[in-house]
């Protein structure tokens, strides 16, 4: 293969892109998961240390009543889906700085998983 063949190749395979690792998550393990997470979220109408995170799909980030956010988050105008929940779990002062949650989901399956859980939830 020549230069150029190869090069294109390459570039072509890029353009195609991974599908996100969220497309693939398991709501079942997603919601085990969930479990680290409940210290702070439920998944009812009922806010602890963080927002309750029922409903989130398509929520603006700092808009739950009676919930306790930081002004980067309430200022952010994120509304949340799988990409920005995706961002926001992997490194959530990176993706806010300024955000008050202290913990991240490193894991991309794990992200994806629990999303796929949060997405199952009405």
């Amino acid at each position: 293969m020549n230069r150029s063949k190869f090069w294109l190749s390459v570039m072509l395979i890029m353009a195609s892109g991974t599908p996100p690792a969220w497309a693939d998550g398991d709501p079942t393990k997603g919601k085990m998961l969930f479990s680290r997470c409940s210290g702070c979220h439920t998944v009812t109408d009922q806010n602890r240390a963080g927002p309750h995170l029922s409903g989130v799909f398509g929520r603006t980030a700092g808009t739950v009543q009676g919930a306790r956010y930081s002004k980067a988050l309430i200022a952010s105008g994120i509304v949340w889906n799988d990409q920005t929940l995706d961002n926001f779990l992997a490194g959530p002062t990176k993706a806010v700085p300024g955000s008050t949650m202290p913990v991240s989901v490193p894991n991309a399956q794990d992200r994806a998983d629990i999303i796929a859980y949060l997405k199952s939830v009405p």
